[in-house]
């Protein structure tokens, strides 16, 4: 779907929720396509849990396998995890130059990058054209594009953000997470307000200003980033009752087991605690009781 065919009007939805002073739920899991522990993770706590939508890495070691997975699980809503920092890319080394390190990957040094987003042209045509890569690798595979977010958020970049959703609307984008993580009162330490959650949902204004600025669905509030790899049972469901009216989107890290990449890139996660999480009667129940209702992002853009 081309930017030009593409109407704002159909996602100018109100639910019913944000009329009323509801509550809506997703719960994704980002990284699908990573690792095949990553894949197992997915699956399991889609088909035996409680998990509704994926976020697929292109360029990950198992994406082949993650998309044959997406293709059998017909309820599965699976959207791209763009990688544009600490990572793998889908395009080759000569036509990326300037984003890639000595080892050919996408540096980990997140501020630094951004800068170099920022300040030079030469490198912002590669992003682009990385972006593209992305977006276009994932249309290839026949699945329904269901929504964009990003590696390590990095879409809260504004440069990387307005490529983000100028560039998506070519392949039909129409939902994009904005990382803004409210402070919950008497929830767990993590969410208590640091000068870095302040700065992070005031970028989070930016991208959410770009998003809607281009009709795209977007999310109230997320849960996941202080968390992150961190989401296990005892800390999130207390979290439910306390979540604010709108829609939140929930994101994990589920994995069935530990192996080299996730031991490589995310020592510290608690991927199989986060996966059981997904998979525990209790957190089902207590999203019921919370009068949560569970959505997709399909229903903000239909």
């Amino acid at each position: 779907m081309k930017a030009s065919s593409f109407s704002s009007s159909c996602v100018n939805v109100i639910l019913p929720e944000r009329r009323r002073g509801g509550r809506a739920l997703i719960i994704t899991a980002d990284d699908f396509g990573l690792t095949t522990s990553v894949n197992d993770g997915v699956e399991l706590s889609h088909t035996n849990g409680v998990l509704g939508s994926a976020s697929l890495m292109m360029a990950g070691g198992a994406a082949a396998d993650a998309v044959s997975r997406a293709r059998r699980l017909p309820h599965l809503r699976v959207g791209l995890h763009l990688v544009l920092v600490d990572g793998a890319t889908v395009l080759p080394r000569h036509r990326i130059p300037d984003l890639l390190d000595a080892s050919g990957f996408l540096p980990s040094a997140q501020v630094r990058l951004g800068f170099r987003y920022f300040l030079h042209p030469s490198i912002r045509k590669q992003l682009a054209a990385e972006i593209r890569a992305q977006f276009e690798a994932f249309s290839s595979t026949g699945l329904k594009l269901d929504h964009v977010n990003a590696h390590k958020h990095m879409h809260l970049h504004p440069t990387v953000g307005r490529m983000t959703v100028l560039i998506g609307r070519d392949y039909g984008l129409r939902a994009i997470r904005v990382p803004t993580e409210p402070l919950l009162a008497g929830a767990a330490a993590e969410l208590k307000p640091t000068v870095g959650s302040y700065m992070l949902n005031r970028w989070s204004s930016i991208l959410r200003r770009q998003a809607l600025n281009a009709g795209l669905a977007v999310n109230d509030h997320v849960f996941g980033i202080a968390l992150s790899g961190h989401m296990t049972a005892q800390r999130v469901i207390p979290i439910l009752p306390k979540l604010p009216p709108g829609l939140t989107e929930m994101y994990f890290h589920p994995a069935s087991g530990s192996d080299q990449v996730l031991e490589r890139l995310m020592p510290n996660y608690q991927h199989q605690a986060e996966l059981e999480c997904l998979l525990n009667v209790s957190f089902r129940e207590a999203i019921g009781r919370s009068g949560l209702r569970m959505t997709t992002w399909a229903e903000h853009y239909s």
